[in-house]
């Protein structure tokens, strides 16, 4: 197979860097074309020893790297114990790349790659620090300037400001993103289950300004969604108590809207004496929309839903830290769930503090999702 994933949690650093070197070693030998890592933030001090480990035995085309909160492995999930999990891909060379961001007169700069370089590129896996990394700028001005691309990842959640991670080819960084720049060969799909479920019907937002919006169908914004709670069954009515989400289709050209095709934000606030809600998005006059909820059943079959005819040889799962055990309650869940659909348990991932990937053709920045990358064996 050209995909391997390990796992440790074994609680000494040096300890756990030998194991999952050694499980890589053996399953598909020195100098694969990536390496990705993800370590808890237990390991966060030992993070230029891991890196510098792996870069010296391995010695990969590509190495990027991330601190979490929590990750996962196989069919497993750590949360917020020391364990790290490393995973390898022999698909053809590739090239990780250290990203910054910064505003000019003209707008925001990507720093570490030129624009030709990006040219060639098909996908991005994108690993990046939170407090000093403007994702949602960023995958904006890639819809602009390279609107093909394909963004999946995840923000590192292993800290504060200052205390996340991330690593370029063995390098060390607190600032700025890994990422490692994916052509036709690698063989991507990406997939983002958002976790909610649709209730009521698509209508038309016929008032509205930016985030606020005013009118549903002819009908004040919170009177709408006050008829679709009292019309629900109890158990829904109970769920939209915790928090009720709007669902943006992204593809107006669509005649008919499934799953996949809104991009879910939440309601972030009410006036009661306009009757508008607040989104967590700006919407548009003459944009469909839909409620939702989110519930761990919700999540469960959302998740499994659009897995449904996948196979893959390999993934990677960028899963919310609102996820795991929060939500369902079990451990593993999510990498149970996609671990089932992809051989050889080669699957390592990390649990976010905001994940990242497609909806339609456009590239978000995601709360409580699964994002997920699904490779194929290389052509």
């Amino acid at each position: 197979m050209p995909f391997a994933a390990a796992l440790s949690e074994h609680p000494l650093a040096t300890q756990a860097t030998g194991e999952v070197l050694g499980q890589i070693l053996e399953a598909i030998g020195e100098e694969p074309d990536l390496v990705v890592l993800f370590v808890t933030g237990a390991h966060t001090g030992a993070v230029e020893d891991i890196a510098a480990a792996i870069q010296t035995v391995l010695r990969p085309g590509a190495f990027i790297g991330a601190t979490a909160v929590g990750i996962a492995g196989g069919d497993r999930e750590i949360e917020s114990q020391p364990a790290i999990t490393l995973w390898a891909a022999r698909f053809g060379a590739v090239d990780a790349v250290h990203l910054q961001a910064a505003r000019t007169a003209d707008g925001l700069a990507l720093l570490g790659v030129g624009p030709d370089a990006l040219e060639a590129v098909t996908a991005m896996v994108l690993l990046a620090d939170p407090a000093s990394f403007p994702v949602a700028e960023v995958l904006e001005h890639l819809r602009v300037q390279h609107p093909s691309l394909v963004v999946v990842g995840g923000l590192a959640s292993s800290g504060f400001a200052g205390q996340n991670r991330v690593v370029v080819d063995g390098a060390v960084h607190d600032r700025g993103a890994a990422a490692v720049l994916l052509g036709p060969r690698q063989r991507m799909t990406a997939i983002v289950s958002q976790g909610c479920r649709p209730i009521g019907s698509p209508l038309v937002v016929t008032r509205a300004d930016g985030n606020l919006i005013q009118e549903i169908a002819g009908q004040s914004a919170l009177e709408r969604l006050g008829g679709l709670y009292a019309a629900a069954p109890a158990e829904t009515r109970e769920i939209m108590g915790r928090g009720v989400h709007l669902g943006l289709v992204v593809d107006e050209h669509r005649l008919d809207y499934e799953r996949g095709d809104f991009l879910i934000r939440p309601i972030v606030g009410t006036d009661r004496d306009s009757g508008a809600i607040m989104s967590g998005e700006p919407v548009a006059v003459g944009s469909t929309v839909q409620f939702h909820v989110r519930d761990a059943l919700s999540a469960d079959e959302d998740l499994r839903e659009l897995l449904i005819g996948r196979h893959g040889a390999a993934a990677l799962l960028f899963t919310c830290n609102g996820r795991g055990m929060r939500l369902f309650g079990e451990p593993d869940h999510d990498a149970e769930v996609l671990d089932a659909v992809i051989e050889g348990h080669a699957l390592s991932g990390m649990f976010c503090a905001g994940e990242i990937g497609p909806v339609g053709a456009q590239n978000f920045l995601h709360g409580f999702s699964a994002s997920v990358a699904l490779f194929d064996e290389p052509d």
